[in-house]
């Protein structure tokens, strides 16, 4: 049985921050939840809220929740983890991800190309970075250093940290779904952050995983809703299913679907999507199905979530990543932890 520990998870921002993130790390912190993670999409970053929160805490690790890869070159991505994990005395997880096509090229306008491989030189250069050991060089496809193609002036210079890194082996999750993204998650990294994740189905995954080295962590986003009227309680999760599964990429290619229907439920996934597609989203909402709503959430009745945590303690996953405010966190953590 996994000795599970819990996460604070703030999402990303609507159009305003959330007023109270501060209060919420805080008391996550005293309550003894183990990690606090901020995410970006196409608004605000996710180092800054993070800086932010670790300069208001002292114990809690700190994660991006997911930086994406597209945002930033590996340098500047190491660089501001090392500044974070300088100032937050080695609190620092660099959770990483390629997020998808539609705000890859729409938002920061870089092709979606070879994801898996583009995520492999990346999490290589910034390991190099931290190491320290010598000026980084990289002779791939992506990011070439010293960059010497179209446009060069020729006087590029393979350089090292002018910062001496805190630690040489800052944590580094990635978020993958995909079943290739996912193997090599397991050999490159000392994390993995799945976006739906069942105890129940540990078959989806475990080939996947056989190559991970020990310790290596899987931090589970999970919705927790406590509520006597379980289908009460699944609705929240049922109407994030169906946005991601519906309206989250394009008719053709839609990772969050793929995923579902690899899940075992590939009509119902099809189903919800031309639903959403065709301005149906209530109705979207409706044909998820409760029993996978269910299976990677923690809702219904206070009994109910005790009977699940079992089966959670129970899986490969590590630690679960919860969203909710200060009453819910402290629900969470008497049952929990």
């Amino acid at each position: 049985m996994t000795d599970l520990s819990l996460g604070l998870h703030l999402g990303y921002w609507g159009a305003l921050p959330q007023p109270n993130l501060v209060e919420l790390a805080q008391e996550a912190e005293s309550l003894g939840y183990d990690s606090v993670w901020v995410a970006e999409s196409w608004g605000n970053d996710c180092f800054t809220p993070l800086a932010w929160l670790g300069a208001n805490t002292s114990r809690i690790r700190l994660g991006t929740g997911i930086a994406q890869l597209s945002a930033r070159t590996p340098a500047s991505c190491a660089m501001a983890t090392l500044a974070l994990d300088h100032l937050s005395e080695g609190r620092m997880i660099l959770g990483l991800g390629v997020s998808g096509p539609q705000v890859v090229e729409g938002w920061y306008g870089q092709p979606y190309s070879k994801p898996i491989t583009r995520t492999r030189e990346y999490v290589d250069i910034i390991r190099k970075i931290l190491a320290r050991e010598e000026p980084v060089t990289s002779d791939g496809e992506f990011y070439p250093l010293p960059y010497s193609g179209a446009g060069s002036w020729g006087m590029g210079k393979s350089l090292k940290s002018i910062v001496h890194p805190r630690r040489a082996d800052v944590p580094i999750f990635i978020g993958a779904e995909g079943p290739k993204n996912v193997t090599q998650t397991a050999r490159i990294a000392d994390g993995w952050l799945p976006l739906y994740y069942s105890p129940y189905r540990p078959e989806v995954y475990s080939d996947q995983l056989v190559d991970a080295k020990s310790g290596f962590e899987i931090s589970a986003t999970v919705l927790a809703n406590i509520d006597e009227d379980l289908s009460r309680a699944l609705y929240p999760v049922k109407a994030m299913l169906g946005f991601y599964i519906g309206g989250m990429g394009s008719k053709d290619k839609n990772f969050h679907r793929d995923l579902m229907a690899r899940m075992g439920y590939p009509n119902e996934a099809d189903q919800i999507q031309e639903l959403f597609f065709a301005g149906k989203k209530d109705q979207a909402i409706e044909v998820v199905p409760d029993k996978f709503a269910d299976e990677i959430s923690l809702c219904g009745p206070v009994d109910r979530i005790k009977e699940k945590l079992v089966d959670w303690k129970n899986s490969p996953v590590t630690s679960l990543l919860i969203n909710g405010d200060v009453h819910l966190l402290r629900q969470m953590a008497e049952l929990a932890l």
